[in-house]
């Protein structure tokens, strides 16, 4: 057989490959949407250098618990989750320079407290109004005094 076919053999084997990866994309999107909850949601992994270490995500509320699923990932874990008691608002501001290329359009910058660390999120405003709705909510039984 002549190089050139197992050129267009290859070639024919790879895009088959990248079909079948985001074929998989989408069904690992619609298993995690298929009860609810689920949102676009950014997470800065990396604040070292100004408008870098965002990583698209989708986020999902399960009960107490915020999880975080990368975008791009074939996994069924959530890469991150934050539980409800121990995470706080701080405030939100609209992107800045590099950071508005690296998120989705029309999302606002959310700073957290999670146990003492600083946490960054991104989403749109009404995932948002959401997100701060699930914080202040909270099982019967709760200690507002804290």
């Amino acid at each position: 057989m002549p190089t050139w076919e197992w050129v267009v053999d290859a070639v024919g084997v790879l895009l088959i490959l990248v079909v079948c990866y985001f074929v998989a994309l989408l069904v690992r999107r619609r298993a995690l949407g298929r009860h609810g909850g689920t949102f676009e949601l950014s997470h800065r992994v990396r604040a070292t250098r100004p408008g870098r270490g965002w990583l698209l995500g989708i986020g999902r509320y399960s009960g107490e618990t915020l999880e975080w699923f990368r975008v791009f990932s074939l996994s069924p874990r959530p890469k991150r989750r934050w539980e409800r008691v121990a995470m706080a608002y701080d405030s939100s501001r609209g992107p800045e320079g590099a950071e508005s290329m690296a998120l989705y359009p029309d999302h606002v910058i959310v700073a957290c407290r999670y146990g003492g660390e600083l946490v960054e999120l991104a989403m749109a405003p009404a995932s948002l109004t959401g997100f701060q709705a699930w914080l202040e909510s909270s099982p019967p039984g709760t200690d507002w005094s804290r």
